[in-house]
């Protein structure tokens, strides 16, 4: 009589891309980062304000032109970018790491790893920057049909004291969201890694995505942190950009460097 062995129960299936990171990484991070800001300041704070320049000259171009209805979706979109702008602060916090020098033309004009491949990670979240703006327009006219903006004065009053922009408001962040979060999950390591590795665009973007995906809890966090000083540089007028910026760019390196390991 022939006898059975006993089945053995498979592995664990142990995931490449899991780190195990404590949803308090982000506090470890945002010290790091501080730690890298504070170390020869001058170079991160002429980035920050270069960056508020380059925001407020955006916004005042659009109410110019009174084209003051995108500066909200601009706004929001601004984060779909933001990993892409801040590849010089990464660039500034790799050279401490190595002990070269810091100064601010190296940061403005980084060398990446991976060459031209980065431009082409820029070119896809310049895309999906403007499908977001398109979409943003689209919410805007199922809701109001063609009512032209009504202007900064009652924009508020409009948006929060009637059914209608409430509903609008509910649908706007819901797709706002969605694209956030593809843009969070595709670029927040691939921009860093470009630079410090040799490697193509989709490749970067899919193992980022892999990375943000296989260690949720930690991110989620990190992208609430995020969410919350950018909110915060907005109600201080984008001039609080000038720290915050380079403070949050600096911290995603470590970020970069905790999980791509």
């Amino acid at each position: 009589m022939t006898t059975i062995p006993p089945v053995v129960p498979p592995l664990p299936r142990v995931s490449l891309y899991a780190r195990n990171l404590p949803v308090s990484s982000a506090t470890v991070w945002l010290r790091a980062g501080w730690h890298d800001l504070t170390r020869d300041p001058l170079p991160s704070l002429l980035y920050g304000l270069f960056v508020f320049l380059l925001s407020a000259a955006l916004i005042v171009g659009l109410v110019v032109l009174e084209w003051d209805f995108a500066i909200f979706p601009v706004l929001a979109g601004f984060l779909i970018l933001a990993p892409a702008l801040a590849i010089g602060l990464y660039d500034k916090s790799r050279s401490l790491e190595e002990g070269r020098p810091v100064s601010l033309r190296h940061m403005l004009m980084p060398r990446a790893q991976s060459g031209g491949q980065i431009l082409f990670t820029g070119a896809m979240l310049c895309g999906l920057l403007l499908l977001w703006m398109r979409a943003a327009v689209l919410i805007y006219a199922l809701f109001f049909g063609v009512r032209p903006f009504p202007g900064f004065n009652h924009i508020v009053q409009m948006l929060f004291a009637t059914p209608t922009g409430l509903a609008m408001l509910l649908v706007g962040s819901a797709v706002g969201g969605l694209f956030a979060a593809f843009a969070f999950a595709i670029s927040a390591f691939s921009i860093p890694m470009m630079l410090d590795r040799r490697l193509d665009s989709l490749t970067a973007m899919g193992t980022s995505w892999a990375l943000v995906w296989n260690n949720l809890p930690a991110l989620l966090v990190w992208g609430a942190v995020v969410l919350a000083l950018f909110v915060l540089s907005v109600a201080t007028g984008m001039i609080g950009l000038i720290v915050v910026f380079p403070w949050l760019g600096h911290a995603t390196w470590h970020a970069y460097r905790a999980i791509c390991r």
